[in-house]
């Protein structure tokens, strides 16, 4: 089993376009219910339906 280091997917995600954000959150598995809403704070709320759908 491979440990996710967190801190990186964090940087990767705050330095990803909006696509990347989307992929990071939809395609990262491992990570605890309070890191992904630690992801949240980085993401941009006025596209927040486009992750919804993505999530969907």
């Amino acid at each position: 089993m491979s440990t996710i280091n967190f801190e990186e997917v964090k940087t990767n995600f705050i330095n990803a376009d909006l696509d990347g954000k989307i992929r990071i959150y939809t395609t990262t598995e491992g990570l605890t219910v309070e890191q992904f809403r630690e992801l949240l704070k980085f993401y941009p709320i006025q596209y927040l339906s486009k992750l919804e759908k993505a999530l969907g």
